[in-house]
């Protein structure tokens, strides 16, 4: 018998029909969201499980799975994984890292530009039957070329991030949890600088952190106070890494010029205060939804789930083996 999984939402049917040369698959191609209550008598039986950020997988829910031995997540984040109850089981966790850094990447300058010149609040102007014609001063935004771009979090993202900023002629500053090589740096065209140096110095801050106990609230009301009130902060990576509530009140009160953010703490809820605000641009975090991005997802994610179960050595475990 083939062992069965569990694809906890709709993926693409190349996924599916590779899934299907080696297990017993169980898909929800309804996409229906399911309760942790569901999740776990769906899971009950189930040798392995193929998720996304939508489910968590914690102790209690791995309590009432015995037979799960691998949860491959669709997506580069883990962060509703608890790993530390998956390796105490037993159970292999991994992710798929590298596959959507450059789509990633474009979406975050998407969001700068954007934020930076006002896009989406021009857009719903013209649409609202508001436009009249030209003005000198309508709708005044930000350069992106010849600013200084400041990058939080330095891994492939943000690198490739900097790498864009070349062709707008910017100074690429970062801060990161270590400094990275020489020939990095230089690859990228960036300065290593401290936390403070970087809020001080930043035109556009881009976040590019992973979440964790660590990062969160890493951005509060304390950092932004540092920032310049001309500044845009801009979130593709990770909501809970920047204080939401106290994003709103330093827009509103004019000591942030502007925020572009794809995600968001409590997702899919976000903060009410937002909706309210005419300068921020809000994305149902999509930075990786490309398609051919989030095939490759989808596809390294089954790759993954086949050599936990066939192997015991998936390519990208996030924990040491038990």
């Amino acid at each position: 018998m083939k062992p069965k999984i569990l694809v906890t939402r709709e993926v693409f049917s190349e996924a599916l029909n590779f899934l299907g040369q080696h297990f017993d698959v169980t898909p929800n191609q309804a996409d229906t969201p399911m309760s942790p209550e569901v999740l776990a008598t769906a899971l009950a039986d189930m040798e392995g499980a193929l998720t996304t950020l939508s489910e968590r997988i914690d102790e209690a829910l791995l309590a009432k799975c015995p037979k799960l031995k691998a949860v491959c997540n669709i997506a580069v984040g883990y962060n509703n994984i608890d790993l530390k109850a998956c390796h105490a089981r037993g159970v292999m966790a991994t992710n798929t890292p590298g596959v959507l850094d450059d789509s990633t990447a474009d979406f975050t300058w998407a969001l700068i530009l954007a934020t930076a010149r006002r896009v989406t609040e021009a857009e719903q102007y013209l649409r609202a039957g508001k436009w009249t014609g030209w003005k000198l001063k309508q709708f005044l935004g930000t350069d992106v070329h010849h600013a200084t771009l400041g990058i939080l979090g330095m891994g492939r993202v943000g690198q490739a991030v900097a790498r864009r900023a070349r062709g707008f002629e910017m100074t690429v500053l970062y801060h990161n949890t270590r400094r990275l090589s020489a020939e990095i740096e230089k690859s990228c065209h960036a300065a290593y600088v401290s936390m403070d140096e970087l809020l001080a110095r930043a035109d556009i801050l881009t976040v590019h952190t992973p979440y964790s106990p660590a990062t969160h609230h890493l951005l509060g009301a304390t950092q932004m106070a540092k920032m310049k009130s001309t500044a845009i902060l801009i979130n593709a990576a990770r909501g809970g890494v920047i204080d939401d509530a106290a994003l709103v009140a330093a827009l509103k009160q004019g000591a942030l010029a502007g925020a572009g953010l794809d995600v968001f703490e409590n997702e899919p809820s976000l903060h009410p205060g937002f909706l309210k605000l005419s300068n921020v641009v809000l994305t149902p975090h999509v930075a990786s939804s490309s398609e051919a991005t989030r095939r490759r997802m989808a596809m390294l994610a089954a790759e993954n789930l086949v050599a936990a179960l066939t192997t015991g050595k998936p390519p990208n475990l996030l924990h040491p083996p038990v």
